[in-house]
C-alpha cells in the first residue's frame, strides 16, 4: 500500500518531487540544456552546427539533451533536419536567458 502511494506522488517524469517546476529546473540544470536553447534563439540549427557551437559537449550528451528538450516541448525538429525553438521554448528563453548570461559571466 505504501508503494502505491509513493508512486502516485511522482507525477512528472524526471522529477524527484513530482512537481512540474522542479522537473523544469532539473531539466534546465543539466549541462548543455540552456546552452542549446541559447544557440537556437535566433534560428534553427542542425545538430552538426550545434556540436560546433557547443564545442566541449560530446555528441552523445548533446543528442541526449536535444531529445529531452524535444520531449519537454521546447525544441522541435524542422523539415530541413534542423532543430528550432517552439513557442514554449521561446518563452522559456525570454524568462531564463538573463540568468544564463549572468552564469556565463560568473564562470570567467
Amino acid at each position: 500500500m505504501a508503494k502505491q502511494a509513493a508512486s502516485k506522488t511522482r507525477g512528472v517524469r524526471g522529477s524527484r518531487t513530482g512537481r512540474p517546476i522542479m522537473a523544469l529546473l532539473d531539466l534546465l540544470g543539466r549541462r548543455w540544456s540552456l546552452r542549446i536553447l541559447w544557440e537556437l534563439r535566433d534560428e534553427p540549427l542542425t545538430s552538426r552546427v550545434l556540436r560546433t557551437a557547443c564545442d566541449e559537449a560530446s555528441p552523445t550528451v548533446l543528442q541526449a539533451r536535444l531529445t529531452e528538450l524535444r520531449e519537454a516541448g521546447f525544441v522541435e525538429l524542422g523539415d530541413g533536419g534542423g532543430y528550432g525553438l517552439t513557442a514554449l521554448g521561446r518563452e522559456l528563453c525570454e524568462t531564463f536567458m538573463p540568468l544564463y548570461r549572468f552564469a556565463e559571466r560568473w564562470k570567467r
